[in-house]
């Protein structure tokens, strides 16, 4: 009884203090198959789900930074949900955090459900991307050139929000370049893949469900992310990918689900 009280209370004191700061940061090696030569080894990392709150405050999100500055990354992108509980717990903190991001080809963002909930919030994180040089990619498509070559990135707005609106994109997407779509919620892979317009998709949202069991996964799914819920997908001819995020909601715990920042090195076939 004795044994299992201990081993109980270490699970849960390693739920809350040390996985939650335990950040991995995982290396992909992705083949699209429309990618220009001139894209060969391009690398973009991903962070998602920053939560910013009193557990994620400025001090906890610069060491995610950090991390992520040493990759050197050629591009950033954000996949949504900068804040929890509808509000900005510090601003100024999330500002100056952001505005640390190093990366050749700059940052692109795009927003969550979480930052919807309340429309000043979402004011303020728009005021707080333009301020820190950061693309808010909604509904947009951001076109990267090395000499005639293109790559292109595209995002949609949330989706759980019904704020998405993917006919503004098709309607300006070249047919034949190499696009990588970032959307907040992995399950509108389900839309995306039969398109047939989009090489590799990356998401969020989930969490990967923060908490994980062996044989069993995920015990919180979000809706629009219970299909795909973690890590690598393929949809047809659709790569996705789902990263664990950096932050937390509801439970601030995480169990075999470290936060995770993930870094993609793009190879053309």
């Amino acid at each position: 009884m004795a044994l299992g009280t201990a081993f109980g209370a270490f699970t849960l004191y390693y739920a809350n203090q040390i996985e939650p700061n335990w950040i991995e940061v995982t290396h992909h090696t992705v083949t699209l198959p429309r990618l220009d030569p001139a894209f060969n080894g391009y690398r973009i990392a991903q962070i998602s789900d920053i939560h910013v709150d009193t557990w994620m405050h400025g001090e906890r999100l610069q060491r995610a930074v950090d991390l992520l500055n040493r990759e050197h990354a050629d591009l950033v992108v954000i996949t949504g949900d900068f804040v929890s509980r509808r509000v900005i717990y510090d601003a100024d903190q999330l500002a100056n955090a952001l505005k640390a991001i190093q990366s050749e080809d700059g940052v692109l963002a795009i927003p969550g459900n979480h930052d919807h909930y309340n429309d000043n919030a979402m004011a303020r994180i728009r005021e707080i991307l333009a301020s820190t040089n950061i693309v808010d990619l909604s509904n947009r498509i951001h076109t990267l050139k090395r000499s005639n070559a293109q790559l292109c990135i595209a995002g949609i707005d949330d989706v759980v929000q019904r704020r998405a609106r993917l006919d503004l994109i098709l309607d300006s997407l070249p047919q034949d370049t190499a696009t990588i779509l970032l959307a907040h919620e992995p399950d509108v892979a389900d839309i995306i893949a039969p398109l047939g317009r989009f090489d590799l998709q990356l998401s969020g949202h989930t969490h990967g469900g923060q908490l994980r069991l062996p044989f069993i996964g995920a015990l919180i799914s979000p809706k629009h992310g219970r299909r795909y819920d973690m890590g690598w997908f393929r949809i047809n001819d659709l790569q996705l990918y789902v990263n664990r995020g950096l932050g937390m909601v509801t439970m601030r715990l995480r169990f075999n689900c470290r936060p995770e920042i993930s870094v993609f090195t793009l190879q053309a076939t």
